[in-house]
């Protein structure tokens, strides 16, 4: 994505930031595609958004300023959402690549962001969902990572 491409805008998210300091951002901007009616489809994966994915639908209304703010999900895509920051004490040494190598083979997707150390996965309805999460679940216990689930739904549940 660029800010050259015309097809596509950035939604803004307010963010509370918890006692811990956590997320390190008041908001954050995503990428989506303009619907109409106000509706934008999100065309990348949230760093820290809670309860957002990939391919969702979601409303925005532009401030004052111009800045379109989202209102509301209207539609969930059915994609998950696992922020994975990986040891810099592990195995992997911190190496944010090494984990989206090691998801690639289940059909997940993600981003590395250097600045905050983590990777955000994208996890598609129809990869194998319990051998993700047994492999990320693994991964913490074994000292590789930790991870926290961003946005999930009842298949990522029951797994």
């Amino acid at each position: 994505m660029s800010d050259a491409d015309p097809t596509r805008v950035k939604v803004r998210f307010s963010l509370v930031i918890d006692e811990d300091g956590w997320p390190p951002v008041s908001s954050e901007g995503l990428w989506a595609e303009p619907l109409g009616d106000d509706q934008f489809r999100i065309d990348n994966t949230p760093w820290f958004v809670r309860n957002l994915a990939a391919e969702d639908v979601v409303t925005a209304l532009a401030g004052s300023d111009g800045v379109l703010w989202a209102t509301g999900r209207v539609h969930w895509s059915g994609r998950c959402t696992i922020r994975v920051i990986p040891r810099r004490d592990g195995p992997l040494v911190g190496d944010r690549q090494a984990v989206l190598d090691l998801f690639a083979p289940f059909g997940v997707s993600g981003e590395g962001i250097e600045q905050y150390g983590m990777v955000a996965l994208d996890v598609p309805p129809d990869v194998d969902v319990p051998a993700v999460k047994a492999m990320l679940t693994a991964g913490e216990a074994d000292g590789r990572w930790y991870f926290e689930e961003g946005c999930v739904g009842d298949t990522w549940a029951s797994a």
